[in-house]
């Protein structure tokens, strides 16, 4: 059977800072759609401050996939289903960890299918060694001196530890 791959798709997220975990969830993706299309929240509502402008998350995530042809990184600042639409996206794919995950992500589905039916949310669950990964932890582990090296692109751990020398 010959390999199917459909539309467009959004992963869309604060990514600050993008992790391990995001990257395998976007690359999974790639995998199964013509179009990846990573749409980095400018101002995320539930983070008092970003470590990381949007335009430098956009970086760091265009960067780390950089080798993935059909990936593209957006910032966006209006509704989800909004800017599905303007994209033409029918799908929006997240990751989910845990049960923590799935009550906030059914939340936001039941919320985003009430503006817009016609956009489907899918979800992939976390690769075993991403499960406890979060970009709090990652964050938190770094601002105590902690290596988080092997849980973020290289660069990222570059800038974290720039960055939280400075704060």
């Amino acid at each position: 059977m010959a390999e199917q791959r459909d539309g467009t798709v959004l992963c869309p997220g604060s990514y600050d800072p993008v992790t391990n975990g995001h990257l395998d969830i976007i690359t999974r993706s790639s995998d199964v759609f013509e179009r990846v299309v990573v749409c980095v929240v400018n101002n995320p509502l539930r983070k008092d401050k970003t470590l990381f402008t949007a335009e430098e998350r956009k970086a760091f995530i265009e960067a780390a996939t950089a080798d993935l042809g059909n990936v593209e990184v957006r910032i966006f600042s209006n509704l989800l289903v909004e800017f599905a639409r303007e994209l033409g996206a029918k799908s929006i794919v997240k990751g989910l960890r845990a049960i923590s995950d799935f009550e906030y992500e059914f939340e936001m589905a039941q919320l985003n299918r009430k503006l817009d039916p016609g956009i489907e949310s899918i979800y992939m669950i976390a690769s075993p060694e991403y499960s406890f990964l979060s970009s709090t932890g990652v964050k938190e582990m770094a601002t105590f001196g902690g290596d988080v090296s092997d849980l973020v692109p290289g660069p990222v751990a570059a800038a974290m530890a720039g960055r939280l020398a400075e704060g």
